[in-house]
């Protein structure tokens, strides 16, 4: 049989137990159909890229399948009909990895990050903003002006 990953986000408003529910009902169904989840994971609520039914945030979840075309086709049909799911994506690969996928691996390296990077552009040392005339347009500005005035250069109005 065809192998398939299959993305699920689900409405921000629901708990994280029903977003499971939602996920054990699409398992149950592709089940029933001849089908097997291989992998599951849930990847939390995260922000979404934009808002979708306004939504700003969504439980995503992940589901590896191991299913003949038209259960998937049917999967596919009973989520669209779930209120509760905001957008899924089936794709078609080649192989179901066990280890753990590139979203949940990636967030376990930003929890160990210590070093937040050099100071921003645009501070003095004392972490105070510059003003608004002390901007490097401005000082240019000034010393250009600065030098007119040396060489006796009258400025035409």
């Amino acid at each position: 049989m065809p192998l398939y990953e299959t993305v699920v986000i689900a409405r921000s408003e629901i708990t994280q137990a029903q977003a499971d529910a939602v996920a054990d009902a699409a398992t149950t169904q592709l089940e029933a159909d001849g089908g097997a989840v291989k992998k599951r994971e849930y990847w939390g609520l995260r922000a979404l890229a934009y808002r979708i039914k306004k939504n700003r945030k969504g439980h995503y979840i992940l589901l590896g399948l191991d299913a003949p075309p038209p259960a998937v086709q049917e999967m596919e049909r009973q989520l669209t009909l779930n209120e509760d799911v905001l957008r899924f994506m089936t794709v078609r690969v080649e192989d179901i990895t066990e280890e753990p996928s590139v979203i949940l691996s990636r967030k376990s390296d930003d929890r160990e990050r210590g070093f937040r990077g050099p100071k921003p552009a645009g501070r003095f040392e004392t972490g105070r903003k510059r003003g608004f005339d002390e901007r490097e347009e401005f000082r240019a500005r000034d010393e250009f002006r600065a030098d007119r005035d040396d060489y006796g250069v009258e400025e035409e109005i």
